[in-house]
Formats: structure tokens, sequence, C-alpha cells
């Protein structure tokens, strides 16, 4: 949790992010780190578990980081919550929590509270259209020797 510490305060004090920090460990060893990198890189999904996971992924040269754990400063947020799953991390340790980071003005609840929602409720309206390619690209998947299925 040090470590994960040291990238909160490094993003914060270097102007790159907000106050967050984590990193991905397996058997002991620290497999990637990542500080907050949402103003550095102009990228709003730059949180600190995102970037953790990609140091991770990219060093370890996978996309699966099966039986890894995360140490992060503060509790994930809904998309790095689901980023944690899709990689396969097993365990998450955090100290500071959501009402935490919203009393610092870091408000995540209304994205809860979306998702909580049925779709037809939610603010993001979602529109599915149809395709003429759509039957023949998932078809094509299916049917593809050579995928590497994640």
């Amino acid at each position: 949790m040090n470590e994960a510490f040291a990238e909160a305060f490094l993003s914060m004090r270097s102007n790159v992010g907000g106050p967050f920090g984590a990193v991905v460990v397996k058997d002991g060893k620290i497999l990637g780190r990542g500080g907050n990198r949402v103003l550095d890189e102009n990228d709003p999904t730059a949180h600190a578990e995102i970037v953790a996971i990609r140091d991770a992924c990219k060093r370890q040269g996978t996309f699966d980081l099966d039986g890894a754990e995360i140490y992060a400063t503060c509790e994930p947020c809904p998309m790095c919550f689901s980023a944690i799953y899709w990689a396969g991390i097993k365990k998450v340790y955090y100290t500071l929590d959501r009402h935490d980071a919203a009393s610092i003005g870091f408000r995540d609840n209304h994205i809860y509270e979306e998702i909580a929602r049925p779709a037809g409720e939610r603010h993001l309206r979602y529109e599915q259209l149809n395709h003429p390619q759509a039957a023949a690209l998932f078809s094509e998947w299916k049917e593809k020797f050579d995928k590497i299925p994640y």
C-alpha cells in the first residue's frame, strides 16, 4: 500500500492527476504501478487503477492478470471496478472510500445510481441501431479458427 500512496502523492504533486495511486501485485512482486494521469494525458480513463493495470499487462506481455491483487489508495470507481474484473484480478485492497473521495470533490455516486437504473430510465440515452453487417461480424468471430479468446 505504501507504493500506491507514493504513486498518488507523485501524481498529485506533479499536477498530472488527482490524489490516487495503485499497484498490481502477484506473489509479492509488483507487476505494475500507476498514479492518476487524467490531467497529463487529457484522458478521463487514466485513473490510477487503469494506469497500473495497463502497466502490468504491458510488462507481463498479457491481458490476463489472473490471480493478481491490486492495492489502491481509494475504493475503485465503477470504471476501474470493471477493468479490475476484466483483467482477472482476484482481490482489491483500498484505504479511502467513495465517500472520502466525494468529500474532496470526486463524486462517482451518480454513476452507481445510473448503473442501478433500468436502461430506459438512465440519463445517458442508449439507442440500438440496425446495420446490415451486424450478423456477419459476430458470425465471423464465432467461426474464426485463429481467434484468441479473452
